[in-house]
């Protein structure tokens, strides 16, 4: 049932980078050497509707945790991570791996990403909550003071006490699905996501039962 939804998903995306991108990917290549204007969240919005809703939702709140929130995430983190998934010159492959996004990024210019970005930073975020009481506290003492004999610094040391993160450097996890929150850590520790040394470093020395807590934790994080 998985396998299938996950083709039927690759089909309808297929189709929406075929259809809904055809006003703007004829100038792709020429737009991408170009500085980004101002963003022109109008535009954002359309490719969100065309192009994103499938799996982040139409205002970038996803159905569930297979595929990230994006609403109220920072435009400036969103424009890096689509960067990520296209391979940059000099580079053998992309810092982020997966076909969809590869797909969806590389059909993409600078402009579309700071416009799509900037309509999703301006969406509302739902909340999220934890799902396991028994482990909040665990999730709470990582999240909020790290673990000093194992070199874990506190998640909130970046991402701030609520999970807002800070724009340009860190991301917003404030009420993210646990389970794409603990799948992105285990991506970081087995390096199949490699666009974030210090964050590989620190997934490493997580264990699984820790990743799951601190991932629930976030969940719930406002």
């Amino acid at each position: 049932m998985n396998r299938l939804y996950k083709t039927l998903m690759v089909l309808e995306l297929a189709a929406a980078l075929g259809a809904g991108l055809v006003g703007w990917t004829v100038t792709a290549q020429a737009a991408d050497a170009v500085t980004p204007a101002k963003p022109d969240v109008t535009r954002g919005q359309a490719i969100a509707t065309q192009v994103c809703a499938a799996c982040h939702g139409a205002d970038g709140n996803s159905a569930g945790g297979a595929f990230p929130k994006l609403a109220g995430q920072h435009a400036e983190y969103i424009v890096k991570q689509l960067k990520d998934y296209k391979t940059q010159p000099g580079a053998k492959e992309p810092a982020r791996k997966n076909p969809i996004m590869a797909g969806i990024a590389g059909a993409l210019n600078d402009q579309d990403m700071v416009n799509v970005a900037a309509y999703f930073e301006t969406q509302k975020a739902k909340p999220g909550y934890a799902r396991d009481k028994a482990t909040v506290p665990v999730g709470q003492k990582i999240y909020r003071g790290g673990i000093a004999d194992r070199g874990v610094p506190a998640c909130a040391a970046c991402h701030g006490a609520t999970g807002m993160g800070v724009p340009v450097q860190y991301p917003r996890l404030s009420g993210q699905w646990s389970d794409y929150t603990a799948a992105q850590l285990t991506a970081f520790a087995q390096g199949t996501r490699n666009n974030s040394e210090p964050m590989h470093t620190i997934a490493l020395r997580l264990n699984e039962a820790e990743v799951k807590a601190v991932a629930d934790y976030i969940a719930g994080l406002h």
